[in-house]
């Protein structure tokens, strides 16, 4: 598979009244072409920050890419101008916001917004953007495109919206498409829909999705390949198989045991302790310690490196080095895996 994205030893820090945050430390995956990639991580750990950084959104001057490299197409990212940036957002890596209420403008007709892009990057002229746009509806399953093209944000439905959102992502049929937690705001019916609609279209495009969420269930009948975000790094990486069956992580083991299956009883989910570090000052060692009943010693002094689980596999923890006592995964994480392994990842 050709990687259309590689993103090397991202490091980036923020600025602020209180001190330097260090948002994303030393993060590194690549994207190849027609892949999905999930990255799942409580609020905080970095996710979006990343992807922001791959559309080159960071606000200036509070953000500093203190280190690394986001190759596209085996050219770097880092570094480039805003109006550089201007001529690969939209056209070559787009994305889908989280809100689709703030993502689209209020003052501005659905169809205009459809249009901008396809006028700006493909140079087409108004009669050719209308219709495009107007096929672009009906692709994301908007009934009567035609009429809706006429008319605002506010008087479409959440779901609708979002579907929109995805419209004028997709416009100019971009290489990478970002969705930053695009299903948060609606409701499980509509959540399932916009899913099974951005894989129909995964299909028709061959375009490679970064999938962002808190959510792994979300992830499992979606993504190829999750990487696992925890305090401003990738803690665990690998297949969909990989993290749901064969979790090695013991922050993988939390978010999959506070995961509902169907076949779960409320009482049943497991809460992780504690909370996410202060970035001002991240901890030394795993971050993930203090909040992990199965950290040894050596996790207050020093940080786990990669170890490699499988080909396609690798966790940073400890408990995967060869001296370490062999600990299994808690029981309600292994129901947990029995309960998506009886249907499938369909949560």
């Amino acid at each position: 598979m050709s990687k259309l994205l590689e993103v090397k030893d991202l490091a980036i820090s923020f600025n602020t009244y209180n001190g330097e945050v260090q948002a994303v430390r030393g993060v590194s995956f690549d994207l190849n072409k027609g892949e999905t990639l999930a990255i799942v991580g409580e609020s905080g750990s970095g996710k979006s920050v990343t992807t922001s950084a791959l559309m080159g959104l960071l606000p200036k001057p509070q953000s500093i890419i203190k280190s690394g490299q986001i190759l596209f197409e085996g050219k770097d990212l880092v570094g480039k101008s805003n109006k550089e940036m201007q001529k690969i957002r939209g056209k070559e890596i787009s994305m889908v916001f989280q809100d689709p209420m703030s993502a689209l403008n209020p003052t501005m007709k659905v169809g205009n917004q459809i249009m901008e892009g396809l006028i700006k990057h493909q140079n087409m002229n108004r009669n050719d953007a209308k219709k495009k746009a107007i096929e672009l509806l009906d692709l994301v399953g908007i009934p009567n495109p035609e009429t809706r093209m006429t008319q605002f944000p506010h008087q479409f439905s959440g779901g609708m919206r979002q579907r929109v959102v995805v419209a004028i992502a997709l416009a100019c049929n971009p290489k990478v498409l970002i969705a930053d937690e695009p299903t948060t705001a609606l409701d499980v019916t509509i959540q399932a829909q916009i899913l099974e609609l951005m894989k129909d279209i995964q299909k028709e495009t061959e375009s490679a999705i970064v999938f962002i969420t808190h959510d792994l269930g979300v992830v499992a009948n979606v993504a190829d390949r999750v990487a696992v975000m925890y305090a401003g790094k990738i803690v665990e990486v690998g297949t969909v198989d990989d993290i749901f069956y064969n979790p090695k992580h013991p922050y993988t083991w939390g978010l999959l045991g506070s995961m509902p299956t169907p076949d779960s009883d409320e009482d049943e989910l497991f809460a992780i302790p504690g909370s996410p570090p202060n970035m001002l000052n991240p901890p030394k060692g795993d971050a993930f310690a203090p909040r992990n009943k199965f950290a040894l010693e050596i996790d207050g002094v020093m940080e786990p490196p990669m170890f490699k689980v499988s080909d396609t596999h690798y966790a940073a923890t400890w408990l995967l080095h060869e001296d370490a006592p062999k600990i299994e995964p808690p029981a309600s994480v292994k129901k947990r895996m029995q309960g998506i392994a009886k249907t499938g990842g369909n949560e």
